[in-house]
């Protein structure tokens, strides 16, 4: 062989050293040399192949995001200002049509009360004899508010007192000898035939005013009001029947009844009597002498009533 001869003829032997090859070594960033194409698809931080991932069609996200706020803030501050206008519409429409049937704001004037109103209010109906100055005062051609002037009229106590006339009433038919007549259908026979009285006497000194001509600040808003002081004598007489029997139902009516006569008479008499003295109706006249039995009509009618709607139910 050819290398033994050469090894037999004393020539040096050479040896094979083994080729080292260099690899290049890859730089960061930069991909595999041996690759035939770079891999984009780790490269969600550079270039267009980034906005595209992000963007999910081929757009950038961030012109997506932008879009998209513009699209949505604008359609939700319409939609927010449709909807508030819509209720401020739909406020407006309920307080016209509210205050066409019930006038709410009037409503609140007969309600301004306090503590020391009530109070004063119900010593006023008890003892009217006590009482001189009976004008309501008035502020730039407004009367003042009830809890501000005792002689204003107001809805609370008549309200409350009608109320309570209705829960003294079933405790005085249930605590009766016959306790088997009280039922629940007597409480609603109660209040019914209060209010057709009230409305009744409401509508009756309407009819008085329109006939006789009389023109009078008085609204009837004011009769109500009036006419409702009247239930609180009679819850005075009624828990004095249940207590004293008939003797002390029959005296506690009776001061209330005149109470409320007085009552009503020195308050009427300002509010019907006052405009024929400002349109200078002659003390005697026909009208004037009209406008004084109307005025004492309506006063006597409310002991009357007083006792019709009570002495059932004191046995």
């Amino acid at each position: 062989m050819y290398t033994a001869g050469l090894a037999a003829a004393g020539t040096p032997r050479l040896r094979k050293w083994p080729s080292k090859r260099r690899i290049p070594v890859s730089q960061p960033g930069m991909a595999d040399p041996h690759q035939l194409f770079d891999d984009t698809s780790s490269a969600q931080s550079r270039g267009y192949g980034a906005q595209r991932a992000a963007g999910g069609l081929g757009y950038p996200a961030s012109s997506t995001s932008s879009q998209a706020a513009f699209l949505a803030d604008p359609v939700s501050n319409m939609a927010m200002a449709y909807g508030s206008s819509l209720a401020a519409q739909g406020k407006e429409l309920v307080d016209k049509n509210i205050d066409r049937f019930i006038p709410v704001t009037k409503l609140k004037y007969y309600f301004a009360v306090d503590t020391v109103y009530v109070g004063k209010k119900l010593g006023l109906l008890i003892f009217p004899y006590l009482h001189q100055d009976w004008e309501v005062q008035y502020q730039q051609d407004t009367p003042v508010a009830p809890r501000f002037d005792v002689n204003a009229p107001d809805l609370y106590i008549p309200a409350m007192a009608f109320i309570t006339y209705i829960l003294v009433a079933g405790l005085a038919l249930g605590t009766q000898d016959s306790a088997r007549r009280f039922s629940p259908d007597l409480l609603g026979l109660q209040a019914s035939s209060a209010l057709a009285w009230l409305a009744l006497e409401v509508l009756a000194i309407l009819l008085s005013l329109y006939l006789v001509t009389i023109n009078t600040d008085l609204t009837t808003i004011d009769l109500v009001a009036f006419l409702g002081y009247k239930y609180v004598g009679m819850i005075s007489g009624v828990l004095m029947g249940l207590l004293f029997g008939k003797t002390g139902y029959y005296l506690v009516l009776g001061w209330f009844c005149i109470s409320i006569f007085v009552f009503m008479i020195r308050t009427l008499r300002l509010k019907i009597l006052a405009e024929a003295a400002a349109e200078g109706v002659p003390v005697r006249g026909a009208r004037n002498q009209l406008r004084m039995y109307l005025t004492m009509a309506v006063a006597a009618a409310q002991p009357l009533l007083m006792y019709w709607l009570t002495f059932h139910l004191v046995r």
